[in-house]
């Protein structure tokens, strides 16, 4: 039996680092970082009837969606020890998501192993075609030496690297006033490869939630002054994610940008951590993948270029599922996606 809260914060990061399956999505400063832009953030914990200590929780994120309604989403969690906490926090959670009208809650478990379809369907969870994070990705094996993990990558990526140490690129991690002049380096490097990207504000927020805390860095390549390239890698117990980089688009023959995510790779070794995720390729196989990265730049084809010469082992998460709490408003918001995606299909 179990005890439900809401924990504090602070409680709740120390348990998300303690945790096998910990991710940077349930990390408090991410429910904060979210908050500022929309989101409601809500946290439900277990403790035993006995303890105060928690042993399951998670972080789950609530966002209006017009008259629609508000759209609950739980990214990568819930973290639990036991399987039978599934029945005393589920409940929770739907509760939760009901007193603040929500109309369904999306979850995502992210790469989770054990769930089967048939449980699925007892927790009343429909498979669904929308999905928020990427559900494909390269995660690098960190639990070697830096001579393993260069063994691992392919032969380009390595003399790339070499490359930039030998054309005088340097590596140092950026502070506060480098966020500017980071941004700025986003902003041109979604133009030049049609994605979009966050406003300047965003990484600010981002770098004073988690980089004090020692949860990120942001790494950049420079090159006599210049900055070439930059990184901002997160961590969250043993594992480890690169969610933004940019490169600029000069001097792009001195391979700035892998400078800098090697010097990502070796930060986030340095402190503990057993995997390195490169957060995002295309969704498809690898044979496909293979025959299709050197002439496709739509979507996230034009990064796995780059992603898949780090030695990362392609992996597809569970995937995404929507729980209905009012039909009608779910087939209104599936409704406004296909206008959506009508609307960015090309010509």
């Amino acid at each position: 039996m179990y005890r439900i809260v809401q924990p504090a914060a602070a409680d709740w990061e120390l348990f998300v680092h303690g945790h096998p399956r910990a991710h940077v999505l349930q990390l408090p400063a991410w429910g904060s970082l979210k908050a500022a832009y929309g989101w409601q953030v809500v946290r439900v914990g277990l403790t035993p009837l006995d303890s105060s200590e928690l042993v399951a929780g998670a972080q789950m994120l609530l966002r209006p969606l017009g008259r629609v309604g508000k759209l609950a989403y739980l990214p990568m969690g819930p973290l639990l020890g036991a399987d039978d906490q599934w029945d005393a926090l589920w409940p929770a959670l739907h509760r939760r998501a009901g007193r603040r009208r929500a109309f369904m809650l999306k979850w995502e478990p992210g790469h989770a192993a054990g769930y089967s379809a048939q449980q699925f369907e007892a927790w009343r969870f429909r498979s669904s075609d929308h999905s928020i994070q990427p559900p494909r990705s390269l995660i690098i094996d960190l639990r070697q030496d830096e001579e393993g993990i260069l063994a691992r990558m392919n032969q380009g990526t390595r003399r790339k690297i070499r490359l930039s140490h030998k054309h005088g690129v340097r590596c140092r991690q950026g502070g506060a006033a480098d966020l500017p002049a980071f941004a700025q380096l986003m902003s041109e490097t979604g133009e030049r490869n049609a994605f979009g990207v966050h406003e300047a504000d965003y990484y600010r927020r981002a770098f004073e939630l988690f980089v004090p805390r020692g949860n990120a860095a942001l790494w950049l390549a420079e090159h006599q002054g210049q900055l070439l390239a930059g990184v901002m890698v997160f961590r969250a117990g043993r594992q480890a994610w690169y969610l933004y980089g940019a490169s600029a688009s000069q001097k792009r023959k001195l391979m700035a940008s892998y400078a800098a995510q090697w010097a990502a790779i070796r930060w986030a070794r340095d402190r503990g951590c057993h995997s390195y995720d490169l957060w995002g390729v295309p969704d498809a196989g690898l044979v496909t993948l293979e025959a299709g990265f050197q002439t496709r730049r739509d979507g996230l084809w034009g990064v796995y270029g780059f992603k898949r010469g780090w030695g990362g082992e392609l992996r597809r998460s569970a995937g995404a599922f929507d729980h209905v709490y009012n039909p009608l408003l779910h087939r209104l918001y599936r409704v406004a996606l296909a206008l959506r995606r009508r609307g960015q299909a090309p010509a």
